[in-house]
């Protein structure tokens, strides 16, 4: 985000356009040079090209065919999505990395869960904001999935589960994180402290701003 290089064409052009626009040489400077500055104060570093091949194709297998294969919602065609069986079901197959889906409980425990309700995936219904994490650990997490007779019994399972199923399975974790951003970026504080591994193993993505800020101080 914010990543843009910085050289002297990109910058002409951005004057350039300012000066046909504005017709004043102060104020296209003046412009220009606010850009600059505000994109060198937010932006960024680069992330090195050899830290970005390892957390992208941390195993031999993604080694081995040139391309990372990632299971999206932990795998949710063949197992119930952000599952633990879901995840084993994705490293069986294959997968180099999971999608995981982080939300939140009405009493601040982290799961996963795309939705912000439990209809679509569970035996349950009602908001993730009005149930507590008992509440979500007597649902079915595989009622509502073609295998559900090979799941039956699966539950929803917290963050710190999840996670520790990836690092067992060797597999890439990207942390998709859909809102509460404050809480999510000190639940993946406390995680990545926990588990240092994760350093070198996950990424995490978010279209909430506030998220991808906080995120590189962890």
């Amino acid at each position: 985000m914010l990543q843009i290089g910085d050289g002297l064409a990109c910058f002409s052009v951005v004057f350039l356009v300012l000066l046909l626009g504005t017709r004043s040489p102060v104020y296209s400077t003046a412009l220009t040079v606010s850009l600059y500055l505000f994109l060198v104060l937010f932006r960024f570093p680069q992330v090195p090209a050899a830290r970005a091949r390892q957390v992208l194709r941390p195993s031999s297998r993604a080694a081995g065919r040139g391309v990372s294969v990632l299971a999206h919602r932990g795998g949710g065609h063949d197992a119930p999505e952000n599952t633990l069986a879901a995840i084993r079901k994705a490293s069986e197959n294959g997968a180099t990395g999971v999608e995981l889906d982080l939300e939140f409980t009405a009493d601040g425990v982290p799961i996963l869960m795309h939705d912000d309700t439990v209809d679509r995936t569970t035996n349950g219904s009602g908001p993730l904001s009005q149930l507590h994490y008992s509440d979500l650990r007597r649902l079915d997490a595989a009622a509502k999935h073609r295998h559900r007779e090979m799941f039956r019994g699966e539950r929803v399972p917290t963050l710190k589960e999840a996670v520790e199923e990836c690092i067992r399975n060797q597999l890439t974790i990207y942390f998709d994180v859909k809102g509460h951003a404050d809480e999510a970026a000190t639940t993946l504080k406390k995680m990545y402290k926990e588990y240092p591994v994760l350093y070198n193993m996950s990424i995490v993505c978010s279209f909430e701003p506030k998220v991808i800020y906080k995120v590189p101080a962890l």
